[in-house]
This record gives structure tokens, sequence and C-alpha cells, in this order.
């Protein structure tokens, strides 16, 4: 009975993945006149409308930054990797994947994650200044077995977006293609800091077409040699050039600081990446984690408030993508960790809920996925998300400290650093200061976001 039902699930997917190739084929060939078509199938369908209509709005302006950054996809892009990024994202991950995901999420009673980050290694060419990866040395991996593993379990429950960090997970080049090449259903990202591609990898990009890289940048050439390294800049300038030659999707990868935030957060900068190819931007603040972490380069709450604001600003006028980590928490109902939306794998396969979140009561090499889903830690997560009713205060360790302190001490998870373990009110105790700054900030944010009679003047 149970094959016959596995065989049922099986053929009734196959026949769904059919259609909504088909109709990202027809999508393909006349942008223009069919993804309009499209969206309103989709209204008609369910499930996604609130995304359509976003979108529908956007594609409709045709002078609007959307459109362009669209529209952008069928000259900017080789037809290949559009169509298997297209195909990857919006059937595997968002459609088909999210039916998986449902099921077992109602079936378990916990989180299933949309997309699972993992670091293949610990090692990294460069020693930028506050990583915690620099902690790590060229110790811990993990195998190219124990990675497909990981991404076999993923894609029984649904998952088929795969992210790699580190360390620098291009030094594991080789198993990344091969895992590419073996998992063509799934789309990949790196967070990279970019000296590690070459012409060479480009070429392996364009053949298996479903990774993308998110290039580490911390805005002009002074302010990425100074974190990164002298010379670090000019060797990702010479990546971005071969990607955009190559006519391969990338993003960028931003941390600011309070040493960078307003070159990172002013209009020459997301003009000079755009220029250079970029398709989105992924913003994070810097955390101090770790035994080298750096306290003095987190943001104060104005010049946090003034990332929020730019980045709205920009999101609606320039023609890339962009995502705040922690100050669009509005748009994804809080924090997204803890299997949520995303975990964390680290390069000791230590299950965690975060990137920022060294603590973990799982590992890979003793449980499986959705063991880990359901262990104590990750339980904590998915019984007290979002973890403020203020989504503009999601995160657990940089805005709830207390809360982070309560799951850590109460599931029992332990520090995961491999070199120095971080007690969890040792790591608390350099962010509650930053958390109680920033509350009056993001509570007026909050009530202006909410419609406030200011605002609205």
């Amino acid at each position: 009975m149970a094959r016959k039902t596995a065989a049922k699930k099986t053929m009734t997917e196959s026949i769904q993945t059919f259609g909504l190739k088909r109709v990202v084929s027809y999508m393909d060939k006349d942008p223009d006149e069919n993804i309009p078509k499209i969206l309103a199938w989709i209204d008609r369908k369910g499930g996604v409308e609130s995304q359509a209509a976003a979108i529908r709005e956007g594609f409709n302006d045709k002078e609007g930054n959307w459109y362009k950054l669209i529209k952008s996809f069928w000259t900017d892009v080789d037809d290949g990797v559009r169509k298997t990024i297209f195909e990857n994202f919006i059937v595997n991950a968002t459609m088909l994947g999210g039916k998986r995901r449902k099921k077992y999420m109602e079936q378990e009673g916990c989180n299933i994650p949309w997309a699972i980050l993992m670091d293949p290694t610990s090692a990294c060419n460069l020693h930028c200044i506050g990583c915690w990866a620099a902690e790590y040395g060229n110790k811990l991996n993990m195998s190219f077995e124990e990675l497909d593993n990981i991404i076999m379990q993923g894609k029984e429950m649904g998952v088929f977006m795969y992210i790699y960090s580190g360390g620098e997970p291009l030094v594991r080049k080789k198993d990344i293609i091969k895992l590419c090449e073996k998992h063509p259903d799934c789309q990949f990202l790196a967070f990279t800091n970019g000296t590690l591609i070459d012409e060479a990898f480009a070429e392996e990009m364009l053949r298996v077409k479903n990774f993308v890289p998110a290039i580490s940048i911390e805005g002009f050439e002074e302010a990425t040699d100074f974190r990164r390294g002298e010379g670090t800049y000019q060797a990702v300038i010479n990546a971005m050039e071969i990607l955009k030659r190559k006519k391969l999707v990338f993003g960028i990868s931003c941390c600011y600081t309070s040493k960078n935030y307003d070159t990172i957060g002013s209009e020459a900068y997301f003009d000079s990446m755009i220029e250079k190819g970029a398709k989105f931007a992924w913003f994070f603040t810097y955390i101090p984690v770790g035994r080298d972490a750096v306290p003095e380069l987190m943001v104060t709450p104005e010049q946090r408030e003034y990332m929020y604001h730019k980045i709205r600003e920009f999101r609606s006028t320039k023609s890339i993508f962009t995502m705040d980590f922690w100050n669009d928490g509005e748009y994804v109902e809080g924090c997204i960790a803890g299997g949520k939306n995303y975990l964390h794998i680290n390069a000791n396969g230590d299950i965690e809920p975060c990137a920022f979140i060294h603590y973990s009561d799982s590992n890979i090499r003793e449980k499986t996925l959705l063991e880990a889903f359901k262990s104590p830690l990750f339980m904590a997560y998915h019984d007290n998300q979002p973890f403020n009713g203020n989504l503009l205060r999601p995160c657990p360790l940089l805005d709830n400290p207390e809360k982070l302190k309560m799951m850590v001490e109460t599931s029992g998870a332990k520090s995961t650093d491999m070199q120095c373990p971080e007690d969890v009110n040792e790591l608390i105790s350099k962010t509650i200061d930053a958390a109680e700054r920033w509350t009056p900030v993001a509570d007026k944010l909050w009530e202006c976001s909410r419609g406030c009679a200011a605002c609205k003047k």
C-alpha cells in the first residue's frame, strides 16, 4: 500500500512539474505578452496571490525599476541559465517544494525550511576583520557524501534551495559543481568572497546552470580592503567582469558596519553594483559573534535606521532586488531562522538555527534533518516565533537577547565554537545595549510602517 501511495505521489508530482515547466517555457518565449497571462493564471490557482500582485504591479510600469530588472534576465543572462533558474526557483523550490513542506509541517508539527545554508569547509583564503570563520582555520570539512545526503534528505521534505557559506565555500569548488550536476532540480547559491572565481569556474557555472554566487563586498575599494585585505576589491571586480561577460547571474552580499554604512547605503554604490551586473543585493548588519568579534563595528540605532530607509528607497527606484536580513522582518513575519525559512549546518555537521547563532543540540552525523527540526532547540524557535510583536525587532540575538538566552538554556544546546566555546550570557552581553537602544527607534518605525498619523501627512 505504501509503495502504491508513493508511486501515486511521484506520478502526480511529475505531471504537475511537467505542466509548470511548460508554463515557465511559455513565459520565456515572450515575457511582455505572456507574464501578465501567467500572473492571472496564478491568481486563479491561489496560494501566492500577494507575490503575483507585487510582480504584476512592477511589470506593468514599463519605465519602472522592476520592469527593467525582470527584462534584464532576457538581455543579460544566458538563455539556458535563465530557464534553469526559473524552473528550479519557481517550480521546484516554491510550488512543488511548498506543497511538500506544508505536508511535512502539518504532519510533524515542526518547521521545515525553504532553504538550507551549509558550510562545505571552514577554510578560507582571506582573514577578514571580525569574522568568526577565521577561528576554525583549515580543520573542519563536510565530505561530499555528507553534503549530498543533506540535499537528498531535504528534497524529500520539499527543500530545493541550498546555500553555501563558510569559510570560503569555493575552496571546495569541484565538489560544489559535482553537487550541481547530481541535483539539477535544485538551485544552489554561495556567499563567497569572489576571489576564487576565474574563467574556468565561470565555464563550469555555464555548464551546470544552477549555481549563483553572492559576492561579498564591503563598499568601494578602501572599505573592502580595510576589512578583507589589500587587493581584495580588485579581485572581486575582476570576478564580476568575468561573470557579466559570460552572461551569468550573480549578486552581492554586503555587511554594513559602523565604518561603511554610509558608503553601502549610497546611491553611487548601488549604481556601481548595478553597472557591474549584480541582480540582487543581500544586506547583513555586523554581529559580534566569536572570539575575534569587534563590537565597535556594530551599527548604532541611527545608522541602522539610515539603512532601513535607504534600502526601501532604492528598492523602489533601482533595478536590483534588495533584501535586508534584519530590517526586512516585517515582510517575513520576524525571524526566519530555526527552520522557519532556513537553518545553518556548519562544517563540523552541527545543525544550528542560524548562521549567527552558534549553538546546537543536533549534528548531521548523529541525527536526520527531521530529527533535528524536532529537537528542543528548533522546537523552541518554532514555538516562540515571532520573538517580538514589533517585526522590526525580529532577531533573538540582536533585538531580543533574553529570548536567545531562554532557548539555549532550556534546550540544553551547546556552543559550537570549536576553539573558544562562547557561553550564551557572554554572547548576549555584547548585544543587550544595542537591543535596548534600538527599541525606541524600531517602535517609531513600526508605528509609521503601520500607517501612523504623522506619516500620512
